[in-house]
């Protein structure tokens, strides 16, 4: 394919997707620089995210203080966890949890239980975070389920 044909593609491409979500609060445009998975790491540590979730390389804390929930972070998913989903949970984690309506998870009031770190994290180190989050889970194809074929037997077969 030429250079020229490829430079066409892409400008046709690039200008469906802008014409698509007008929304002035949609994610069009939002991208964030690559953070560093070990920093991440360190800082799920330093935050004490792993108080309430569990991760397979961060032992769970147990803390008396700590609410009785444990959420599994990483690990195998049909899906791919896209970084502004991952971004939203951290700084939103409401967002989802209203939709869960799950006592666990919320206060009275249908907020979510965990931590607001908005004013005490930075953007680098949600950045960062997000980052180890992310590498967090292997994408694995989903398989169908094998279902036998039904059929009805013959009516005629059977007289």
């Amino acid at each position: 394919m030429n250079v020229l044909l490829k430079a066409a593609i892409i400008g046709v491409a690039i200008t469906g997707l802008t014409g698509c979500g007008q929304d002035p609060k949609g994610a069009a445009g939002f991208s964030l620089p690559d953070g560093d998975v070990e920093q991440g790491k360190a800082n799920y540590i330093a935050f004490s995210c792993n108080a309430c979730h569990q991760h397979s390389e961060v032992p769970q804390l147990n803390l008396a203080e700590a609410p009785a929930i444990s959420i599994t972070i990483g690990g195998n998913s049909a899906r791919v966890r896209a970084y502004g989903e991952l971004v939203t949970s951290v700084i939103n984690p409401s967002h989802r949890v209203a939709r869960r309506n799950s006592e666990e998870l919320a206060d009275v009031s249908g907020n979510s239980r965990m931590a607001n770190y908005n004013d005490s994290m930075t953007v680098t180190q949600l950045i960062d975070l997000v980052s180890f989050l992310q590498s967090s889970y292997k994408l694995v194809p989903h398989h169908n389920s094998a279902y036998p074929v039904y059929w009805y037997p013959d009516e005629k077969a059977s007289d």
